[in-house]
């Protein structure tokens, strides 16, 4: 039987005898545990080891005055505001797609950015300002939106002239039918984490590619609590064109506790 691990180029969805049905127990106990390590280095000085594998070279600090929780994965804690960051890059300026953050060398092809991380440290990140995951979305036996906390996803770089520039993530993302901004808020579903049979290692699944969502995958760290098909022919959102900056543009992700979730206009 070939290996069931997630690759980081293009995800092969699981067969169905194999993909997690709400594996939460196993998923907030290994999730705990990293946000143990993740929150006891935020505490002291040096940056949390995950066990996870490095996502980048280690290069110097852009955020010194934040914790960095990472060598190597660009993931930093603000204490005093309660936020994440999470260093990125634009990779799609215009086009349909299906997730809003991807993770490099997974899902650039149908992303506007991807962060220098594994989702889950990024997950530990959240955990350790307090946020806790809810549920992914499930389709079986029929359609149930992700559920837990609204997490804000603003954006900051530089334009062409070095000003600094912030808005909103959902700005960047087009509604095809209305041609108007998303207009829902992410909640932090978690994702799930599964247990290859054959050697015992566990897997969080979002690592993968499924970071932020546009599309419902219950692999999605963060999702939309609306529903939004995954299928090529009904992609309800794309890139949005003239507000995305050229690709290349390095991005700062900046996550922080929302409020309670409005009913969605798409």
């Amino acid at each position: 039987m070939p290996s069931m691990q997630p690759s980081f180029g293009r995800v092969r969805r699981l067969p169905s005898r194999f993909r997690p049905r709400q594996r939460f127990a196993a998923g907030v106990l290994v999730g705990a545990l990293g946000a143990l390590g993740v929150a006891l280095a935020v505490q002291a000085d040096g940056p949390a080891d995950t066990g996870a594998p490095p996502a980048v070279a280690e290069k110097a600090d852009r955020h010194p005055t934040l914790k960095r929780l990472s060598k190597t994965e660009e993931v930093w804690v603000d204490k005093d505001r309660k936020e994440v960051v999470v260093g990125a890059k634009v990779v799609l300026d215009d086009g349909p797609i299906e997730v809003f953050a991807c993770l490099e060398n997974t899902k650039e092809h149908e992303a506007v950015i991807a962060a220098r991380s594994t989702a889950r440290l990024v997950h530990a990140a959240l955990l350790a300002v307090g946020l806790d995951p809810g549920k992914p979305v499930s389709f079986d036996p029929e359609y149930r939106a992700a559920k837990g906390p609204v997490v804000k996803v603003r954006l900051r770089w530089r334009d062409a002239d070095g000003k600094q520039q912030e808005v909103r993530a959902q700005e960047w993302v087009r509604n095809a039918q209305t041609g108007k901004p998303l207009d829902a808020e992410w909640v932090f579903a978690g994702s799930v984490f599964w247990k290859d049979p054959q050697g015992g290692a566990e897997y969080y699944q979002a690592d993968g590619g499924d970071l932020i969502c546009v599309s419902n995958f219950p692999t999605a760290t963060l999702d939309l609590p609306i529903e939004s098909s995954q299928s090529n022919a009904a992609l309800l959102f794309e890139a949005f064109k003239g507000k995305v900056p050229p690709r290349g543009t390095p991005v700062d992700i900046i996550l922080s506790a929302g409020g309670p979730a409005k009913p969605a206009g798409n």
